[in-house]
């Protein structure tokens, strides 16, 4: 077992020996404390399955979410859309969970390779994707997120095209252009979990290789123009869904109601916004 410290020494230390955090029937609720979101964060801090204990909680974690379609998806995922016993893999979770996976080094697990493909099969004509079907949702960011963390070397014709047809449905419109302004995508967050906001697309669409491309300048500039004097960003937010038009639904499911979980306090200069905004800005050209 690796000695560390710092916040992924915090998490790790709130697991349980059976390699679960908080219960180990539900490793998708409570939301933002469960295994799943621990997961989650732990990826983004550069742990891998050389880790015994990063190990055992991805072996439940793949086990517990993967879906006979070749997807990922929660074991009860409850909303105002959906209710009851998920058996389908789900987009935003197949997009997390593939990410992190790949990112604690799992690439070429079967039932990753497997959720790449539901990834692709389950892109829209349109170049998007969406949770509920429409094909044109900024917000299903999670499948391109997925494809920058997997190596070029390992992406497929049908997943190479599936990323050229979604870096195109994202610079049409430029990283934030989709119906009435929406507030939240200029706020920079984390822990990032299932929403976007324009340094999120930045971070994949760069990674990706289209740091280039001219529809990505309104997207730098706002990057730039949010950088202090100390070359610091500052975490604009966390979970705004808890703050959000959610909040009339989560006050009748209390149940449902989300955790908040932060590293960093909102207000403050983050080392976590920080790190993705020099990583994007490393990746310009």
């Amino acid at each position: 077992m690796t000695t560390m410290t710092g916040w992924a020494a915090e998490i790790l230390a709130k697991q349980t020996p059976q390699g679960w955090w908080v219960t180990g029937d539900k490793l998708y609720r409570p939301k933002y404390i469960s295994t799943n979101w621990m997961l989650l964060i732990l990826s983004d801090l550069g742990l891998t399955k050389q880790e015994p204990r990063i190990r055992k909680a991805c072996e439940l974690w793949i086990t517990g979410l993967a879906k006979k379609d070749g997807g990922f998806g929660p074991q009860l995922l409850r909303s105002p859309h959906q209710s009851g016993k998920l058996t389908k893999g789900h987009l935003c979770t197949t997009g997390n969970t593939a990410r992190a996976l790949v990112k604690f080094g799992y690439a070429d697990h079967p039932k990753v390779k497997r959720s790449f493909d539901w990834l692709v099969k389950n892109q829209n004509p349109k170049g998007g994707w969406s949770c509920f079907g429409s094909g044109r949702n900024l917000d299903s960011w999670e499948p391109m997120s997925a494809f920058a963390a997997l190596p070029p070397q390992k992406r497929t014709k049908s997943i190479n095209r599936a990323v050229e047809m979604g870096a195109e449905f994202f610079l049409e419109r430029e990283l934030h252009k989709q119906g009435t302004r929406y507030p939240p995508w200029y706020r920079f967050h984390y822990p990032v979990h299932y929403y976007y906001d324009v340094l999120v697309g930045l971070d994949f669409m760069t990674s990706l290789g289209y740091g280039d491309d001219k529809r990505m300048k309104y997207a730098i500039r706002l990057l730039k123009k949010k950088r202090r004097q100390d070359n610091k960003w500052l975490l604009d937010a966390v979970h705004p869904d808890v703050e959000g038009g959610m909040m009339k639904w989560f006050n009748e499911h209390p149940k449902d109601k989300p955790i908040p979980f932060s590293l960093e306090k909102p207000g403050q200069p983050s080392k976590m916004i920080t790190l993705t905004a020099m990583r994007v800005l490393s990746k310009l050209r």
